[in-house]
């Protein structure tokens, strides 16, 4: 993997001010950043929480002493670097909303009900060729606030660690044919359609679980002109 890093494929990723996403206009800087190089430490360093892992943690279904309610889900694929190779060992987390899309989390009171048995958070690692699996529940669509009648399509968190802190990026996974897209200003932000396709899982019938679990595909693509967007917000 080349340690040059391309910044012409920083295009697919949002813009960091985006009007329409209302959040963005408290947050973007008002100057230029200030590109900074890694130190030795920083390129050399430990890799961040891979040794925390358990062997479960990618089940969001056996966290607790109850089933959580919802539609059971696999999620899997491939973590690539810019030429479609799988990167090992990388650290991939996972956060979203229970079935009725709501997180436990002191801010989001909006009034859907918990899961006591759902936490929406779970953990893995690639494996030698860069695959990863989680078994979920499929995320439900909430209001967000953030325009008149303004709800979130239905997704699921993503991030991969890299061989430090500071290599960490972060994406949001959608669901094929959802009917919010059009209306979601954060979906949008990535300007670019083939761009915004790529935040889009794929239906996977063969890997799918007879009487059990439907399945998604989504790889993530760490960089390169096929990379999935990234949050830079």
């Amino acid at each position: 993997m080349t340690l040059i890093y391309p910044v012409a494929s920083n295009s697919v990723h949002p813009a960091r001010l985006s009007p329409a996403y209302r959040s963005a206009i408290k947050r973007v800087p008002s100057k230029p950043l200030v590109p900074m190089r890694h130190t030795l430490s920083e390129l050399t360093g430990p890799v961040y929480g891979h040794e925390t892992v358990r062997a479960h943690d990618n089940d969001l279904t056996i966290q607790a002493k109850g089933e959580p309610l919802g539609e059971r889900i696999i999620v899997h694929g491939h973590v690539l670097d810019e030429d479609g190779r799988g990167v090992p060992n990388t650290l991939v987390e996972l956060w979203q909303a229970n079935a009725c899309g709501r997180y436990i989390h002191v801010v989001d009171q909006h009034p859907a009900p918990l899961d006591p048995n759902f936490t929406g958070a779970g953990r893995t690692q690639s494996d030698a060729k860069g695959y990863y699996k989680f078994i979920t529940i499929k995320p439900g669509a909430y209001p967000w606030g953030n325009h008149h009648n303004a709800w979130r399509p239905a997704h699921i968190h993503f991030s991969v660690f890299g061989h430090s802190f500071v290599s960490r990026l972060v994406t949001q996974m959608y669901f094929p044919d959802d009917p919010l897209f059009p209306f979601d200003p954060i979906f949008n932000s990535v300007t670019d359609e083939k761009a915004r396709a790529r935040m889009i899982s794929s239906f996977d019938l063969e890997n799918t679980k007879p009487e059990w679990a439907l399945c998604y595909r989504f790889d993530i693509v760490l960089r390169g002109q096929s990379a999935t967007p990234m949050e830079t917000k």
